[in-house]
């Protein structure tokens, strides 16, 4: 009998990701170049925007901790439209259950992710910090475990996990070997005041990809 096991359940590290789905992080600069410089430049109209997002962000954080919801209404949400990334040729799918099936497993790991996926190929997580000190990195190993349920298998898949504070991209390769990279994590609470615009030019880059 095939056991079906939760995502969050079965993937609880990364080393449970790398042995389940035969996958090894690469720090090669030439695989993810998409997150360096250059990048595409904002409008101003763009940058304005950014900077109240960011803003807001931080208003609604200093009354406390923000529900998954509530960063997706104020922050994920404005950022996509902002960019052009909900209209056509582009295509957004939210909310929805992922199965993968385990080679040489018994086991069919099936979760449900709160995401927005742009032409199955640019997976934005979103991920409730409920606790003080609550990592983006944390959330690595099921993000991994989700994008690998992508079936575009033999395109790159990229991924970005966000906290609406915090924000990190991935990079996914399953061919010739499943491989995958992370960006620097990008925080609106750091010095630098550009951190958001740098996650928005990122984002422009990686469509131009899909």
């Amino acid at each position: 009998m095939v056991q079906t096991t939760a995502i969050t359940e079965a993937i609880t590290n990364l080393n449970d990701a790398h042995q389940r789905f035969g996958l090894s992080r690469t720090t090669a600069a030439t695989f993810f170049p998409q997150w360096r410089e250059p990048l595409p430049a904002l409008t101003s109209i763009e940058s304005a925007a950014l900077d109240k997002y960011c803003d807001r962000y931080l208003s609604y954080a200093a009354d406390g901790s923000i529900s998954e919801g509530t960063v997706n209404v104020i922050m994920v949400s404005p950022l996509l439209e902002l960019l052009g990334l909900c209209d056509p040729p582009l295509r957004v799918q939210g909310e929805r259950y992922v199965e993968i099936a385990i080679e040489n497993d018994d086991q069919v790991l099936r979760g449900r992710i709160d995401v927005v996926i742009i032409q199955q190929r640019l997976w934005i997580v979103l991920v409730e910090a409920k606790h003080f000190g609550f990592s983006v990195m944390q959330a690595i190993p099921q993000t991994l475990a989700y994008m690998m349920g992508s079936p575009k298998t033999q395109d790159p898949t990229y991924g970005l996990i966000t906290t609406g504070e915090d924000f990190l991209f991935l990079k996914l390769q399953r061919q010739p070997l499943a491989q995958y990279a992370l960006s620097n994590k990008f925080t609106l609470l750091s010095d630098e005041s550009n951190n958001l615009h740098q996650v928005a030019r990122i984002l422009k880059q990686l469509v131009t990809e899909l």
